[in-house]
């Protein structure tokens, strides 16, 4: 008998969710629960479909498997196991259920900037009332006083989002909702948007970012998106532009980045994601007063088990029935 494999431990979800996910097993398949690599290798030629915690090296030893549900959206550890790439297994991931928690990370990102709440944070922690200094006036011994040129509103402002799928949607969505100009890249620009007032192709990439104030980075990481921002994306931004990335670290070159920002070839950026994480506490990155930085967490939420359920759930319907799935990864990409 083949095995369905639920790869989680027993505290990642409830019992009722295991329960639902048992009592939806397609037929013909037999239900295990387990996170244990020795219990699962033991297993492994059995084993038809797997889903939850997908590890590669795993997957290596699992010759008949048909279908591997993953737990998170990006699948660029598929660079660096081009063997799976070639098997013959379909890979789906949970993309869409991210849309929400990190689109309100973005626009907060954006706000922090835009508000100084830095310095906000900064003088509650000393008992200290922030002044705003009008031309007249003098505070330079007053400390966190700060001027209205270190605010900004987001009204009329230009963002461009890179990477307009679920994630890069609904931050237009909520771009709009602030009034602001969005100009969209995706793989197909013929692909409209109702939030999106332009759409270009990467190809394009250089000639929009000189229109943006915000360079909001959605885009999945693959061989084509690694590093496009670097030393002739920074040249071609405008000095007073922002760089919010939430994807991948590796969409950005930080060869080129943290020179951008200690000398302010741009205003700032606002960070979830790093080529190396955690982050070094030696990282000259740390230290940058024009960077906000977030321990790769915008995509979680109280609600994360319960939506990508959902995509499990129906997918596993389908599988029973013979139906295309939802949510296929292109390996190849």
């Amino acid at each position: 008998m083949s095995i369905f494999l639920l790869s989680f431990d027993d505290k990642r979800l409830t019992q009722a969710q295991v329960a639902e996910i048992k009592e939806h097993v397609p037929s013909g398949l037999d239900f295990v629960h387990t996170d244990d690599k020795n219990a699962i290798k033991e297993m492994a030629s059995e084993i038809e479909v797997i889903a939850g915690e997908v590890r590669p090296k795993g997957l290596l030893d699992m010759p008949n498997l048909k279908w591997a549900q993953q737990w998170g959206a990006g699948a660029n550890w598929l660079m660096r196991y081009p063997e799976l790439v070639k098997r013959p297994f379909t890979l789906t991931n949970v993309a869409g259920i991210h849309a929400i928690p990190i689109s309100e990370h973005i626009l907060g990102m954006l706000l922090h900037f835009g508000r100084n709440f830095a310095n906000a944070v900064a003088a509650q922690k000393e008992h200290t009332w922030a002044n705003i200094k009008r031309p007249t006036d003098s505070y330079e011994h007053i400390p966190f006083a700060f001027s209205t040129k270190n605010l900004f509103e987001l009204a009329d402002k230009t963002m461009l989002v890179i990477g307009v799928g679920a994630i890069g949607e609904r931050t237009a969505k909520l771009a709009k909702a602030f009034d602001m100009h969005v100009i969209g890249i995706r793989h197909n620009p013929d692909k409209a948007s109702p939030y999106v007032d332009q759409m270009v192709s990467s190809a394009q990439l250089l000639d929009v970012l000189p229109l943006a104030d915000f360079v909001v980075l959605t885009a999945p990481l693959t061989k084509a998106t690694r590093h496009m921002i670097g030393e002739q994306a920074f040249a071609a931004m405008k000095a007073s532009a922002f760089l919010s990335n939430i994807g991948r670290g590796e969409l950005v070159d930080e060869t080129y980045l943290l020179p951008a920002l200690q000398n302010e070839t741009i205003a700032g950026a606002a960070l979830d994601v790093f080529e190396q994480e955690p982050l070094p506490q030696d990282s000259p990155f740390w230290a940058l007063d024009n960077l906000f930085i977030t321990s790769h967490y915008s995509g979680a939420n109280p609600r994360y088990n319960e939506r990508a359920l959902t995509i499990l759930l129906d997918n596993m319907a389908r599988y029973g029935q013979q139906q295309p799935l939802r949510n296929v990864v292109d390996k190849e990409l």
